[in-house]
């Protein structure tokens, strides 16, 4: 393992402002292979850290990862207040991504309601992300959450005239269906769809998300590639995370479900394994190897170094395959939500 850790961070190293980009949509966006998810800096993961949360940002740019994600209802408020501060000294190196419309935030940060795509909500919560972040553009945006009660034409429109304004460069949207991603689309040209995909997360394979935005020429964006930690073979129980992380409510992390889902990880541990490389990587690898850009979350710098690595390794048909087998799709057991989170996803 000292052996492995030392060949890992050596190649980690060589990494130093060499990852590879490529276009994120048709729209001109050009980012990382890999950015950096950073909701768990504020929210869901625990106790915050502010101080490795800002070395691990700033470590990541050192990295050459480029595209920074983050939402105003990650804290909330907070996690764009760090990302801000984070990347002050960086702005024109990096492209920051946020979300808004995922839940009705008050001006205080006070969750009142669910999603809202009420286009003069959309222009409050952008003209607050932008405060927060300290910037006069946000390069990406994206809405977290289509609102049920809202045409997503309605939505959009609205963020097509912020990004006329130049307040916005690109327009994005998260866990949508194909028939909002297209209606999304044509009121206003979208440069990514967000939607959670890795080993064990596969819906977007099958209901069309996928297909429509290779039709559209629309960028993809996976996040929690790592399906919440539980690919990198470390976490195998609840009680072994802080009080308030949001795992411990998920049903994809409850009792039986994730007795049969751990024995899905071992699978994937053994192909690892075999093939001398450490599984968080291999199972990033696989995300990137769908021709999509990974968004792996983390707060601390040694699991950021990890993932960078993994933009390296190249992984072989029969490699593929392996995985493919070990983790079909459909195969893990429970929602990755509670049942309330879940009824404002699309799939």
């Amino acid at each position: 393992m000292v052996a492995e850790r030392a060949a890992q961070q050596e190649k980690v190293d060589e990494h130093t402002m060499s990852m590879n980009t490529h276009p994120v949509g048709g729209q001109g966006l050009v980012t990382s292979v890999e950015g950096l998810g950073t909701m768990g800096m504020t929210a869901m993961y625990g106790t915050p850290d502010d101080t490795e949360a800002l070395a691990t940002v700033h470590r990541a740019i050192e990295l050459g990862v480029s595209m920074f994600d983050t939402a105003d209802m990650y804290g909330p408020f907070s996690g764009e207040e760090l990302l801000g501060r984070a990347v002050s000294a960086h702005r024109d190196q990096v492209i920051v991504a946020t979300k808004g419309g995922g839940v009705t935030l008050d001006e205080t940060g006070r969750i009142v309601g669910g999603p809202n795509g009420r286009p003069d909500y959309l222009r409050r919560s952008v003209e607050g992300s932008l405060r927060r972040l300290g910037t006069d553009h946000i390069d990406l945006y994206y809405l977290h959450r289509v609102d049920p009660n809202v045409p997503v034409e309605e939505s959009f429109g609205a963020l097509g005239e912020l990004v006329a304004e130049g307040k916005v460069r690109y327009l994005g949207i998260s866990e949508a269906s194909a028939e909002s991603i297209r209606a999304a689309h044509a009121a206003a040209p979208l440069s990514a769809v967000q939607t959670e995909y890795s080993l064990f997360t596969r819906t977007v394979e099958s209901n069309g998300v996928l297909d429509v935005v290779r039709e559209l020429g629309i960028g993809f964006v996976a996040y929690s590639p790592l399906g919440r930690g539980i690919l990198t073979g470390g976490l195998r129980s609840v009680e072994d995370l802080p009080d308030s992380d949001f795992r411990r409510t998920a049903p994809r992390f409850a009792g039986e479900n994730l007795q049969h889902n751990l024995r899905l990880v071992d699978r994937v541990l053994a192909i690892a394994d075999n093939r001398g490389v450490a599984p968080g990587r291999l199972a990033l690898a696989w995300v990137l190897a769908q021709g999509v850009t990974a968004i792996p979350g983390t707060k601390r710098r040694v699991y950021l170094e990890d993932n960078v690595a993994a933009a390296d390794l190249v992984l072989d048909a029969e490699t593929l395959a392996a995985l493919d087998e070990a983790v079909p799709a459909g195969a893990v057991a429970g929602e990755r939500y509670t049942p309330v989170a879940m009824s404002a996803i699309q799939e």
